[in-house]
């Protein structure tokens, strides 16, 4: 936090605020060290995505989206319950409530609207600019020095994702008829870049308050939902077992783990390591027998893998 912020919070929020996080982030590593391992820890759940939602069958995206931030939010709410703050964490200013609803809700519905004004690998591959721009942002932040070295790694670990969706798609189109929807995917990674980003700057909100960002995405999906699309619920087991996965996972703790990792952790880094997110999730899907393995599944482990070993070096290097 700045210090000129800090000399205007009282001590003790600015405690209590961090309590949750720092008892996460407890351990023989340095904070920040710490909250990007933590923070790592969202980049792994995000690999499940595919997965999971594959899983989940036929249910419409924002209905879907309603569904796992209610679980998300809902499991969230345990974790408020037995915080130092409890429910007082989600007593936050307006500003605060505009920057976590508008990050986490603002991001989906553009990225949802930009796969139905698109084909999904064009609109996939415009979205994933959010790790590229997180880094370059990060620059905007005290006390962050932004090296050539994290401006290379990031570019290897995009890509790197290149790689990947052309590979999928069988290459890549532009059709002016899809421009919407490139605009849209453009929007989701300006607007997930600039939330994580911004995070930085609301390091006094506590995480517990991701709790409350999350069910106010929930009822806006839902809305979303019942505008837009055909309800269509989940069916047996495994569809059911999917969503709640998903609401515990890459649509609940993760974004908890990612609030801490952007507010403590080491920002350039993180950004260049998410480009692991969509290879994480190819393999997965080559593992439970939903894609096969490819070359150039192996060409983009390399980039992305070179990218972040780069990135870690320029970090050590201050």
């Amino acid at each position: 936090m700045d210090d000129r912020l800090k000399a205007h919070i009282p001590v003790g929020i600015i405690r209590r605020s961090r309590a949750w996080s720092d008892s996460l982030a407890h351990g023989p590593l340095p904070l920040m060290s710490r909250a990007t391992l933590i923070g790592f820890t969202a980049i792994l759940l995000w690999s499940t995505l595919a997965l999971l939602t594959a899983g989940s069958g036929a249910v419409p995206p924002f209905q879907l989206a309603a569904l796992t931030f209610l679980v998300g939010g809902l499991a969230g709410l345990v974790f408020v319950a037995r915080s130092p703050m409890g429910f007082s964490a989600l007593k936050q200013s307006p500003l605060a409530w505009l920057h976590g609803v508008g990050g986490l809700c603002g991001y989906h519905f553009a990225y949802f609207s930009a796969l139905r004004l698109a084909p999904p690998a064009e609109a996939s591959l415009i979205a994933y600019l959010w790790p590229l721009l997180i880094v370059l942002l990060s620059a905007t932040l005290p006390g962050e020095r932004l090296r050539a070295a994290h401006i290379i790694g990031a570019l290897m670990g995009f890509a790197g994702t290149v790689v990947l969706v052309t590979g999928r798609s069988g290459g890549l189109s532009y059709d002016p008829v899809y421009l919407p929807g490139y605009l849209a995917a453009l929007i989701a990674a300006v607007i997930w870049a600039v939330y994580s980003v911004a995070s930085r700057r609301f390091a006094e909100v506590p995480t517990e308050a991701v709790a409350g960002f999350c069910l106010a995405t929930a009822v806006l999906s839902a809305l979303a939902h019942l505008a837009f699309e055909t309800t269509h619920w989940p069916s047996g087991i495994v569809e059911w077992s999917s969503v709640l996965l998903l609401g515990l996972g890459p649509v609940g703790l993760a974004f908890f783990v990612w609030d801490i990792g952007m507010k403590r952790g080491d920002m350039r880094l993180l950004g260049t390591a998410s480009y692991a997110a969509p290879v994480l999730s190819t393999l997965l899907l080559v593992a439970f027998g939903f894609a096969e393995p490819t070359t150039t599944l192996a060409l983009a482990c390399g980039l992305i893998v070179g990218g972040a070993a780069i990135a870690t070096l320029a970090g050590r290097r201050g």
